[in-house]
């Protein structure tokens, strides 16, 4: 099953200062109160910065030089099936080598990792949080590492 979850602030926002919002997916299991707490963690920290958009939409900053951290609103996507193979393999980039088995019950490596979660997509250990556009991941609801995750610097594009 494949959800889209966003609050209603995140509705109106699909794009924020004339940018497309970040994707922030959430590989989710319902049935691990790990994945259910990594939920609620995204979905606050989702409304919080879909909330500080519209603030801050509604003064003037243009003037500021600052960096831009994840108070930016961004797209979260919550999603009960498995990676594609070609997302696990960007998952196994971002959460570095040697990782496989943290990922996908049983896995020796990542090829292994992707023959058992092509077979059974059970296999995938939820929740994993990944961030596509800065390739960083999360494995578990380690709420600091998450929160890392969301409030990662980014280069900001109001010039000097």
């Amino acid at each position: 099953m494949h959800v889209r979850a966003k609050t209603n602030a995140s509705l109106s926002l699909t794009r924020w200062q004339g940018k497309t919002l970040d994707v922030i997916t959430l590989f989710h299991r319902p049935s691990v109160q790990a994945s259910v707490r990594a939920q609620t963690l995204l979905k606050q920290a989702s409304a919080q910065a879909a909330q500080s958009a519209t603030e801050d939409q509604a003064s003037d900053h243009s003037h500021q030089n600052r960096t831009v951290t994840r108070t930016d609103p961004f797209d979260l996507e919550v999603t009960e099936a498995p990676p594609t193979p070609d997302q696990l393999r960007s998952i196994f980039e971002y959460v570095g080598s040697g990782r496989a088995g943290e990922l996908v019950k049983g896995a020796a490596s990542e090829s292994d990792a992707l023959r058992k979660v092509k077979e059974d997509g059970g296999l995938f250990i939820r929740p994993v949080t990944v961030d596509w556009n800065e390739g960083r991941a999360v494995i578990g609801d380690n709420d600091s590492e998450i929160l890392k995750l969301l409030k990662m610097d980014k280069k900001s594009e109001a010039g000097p």
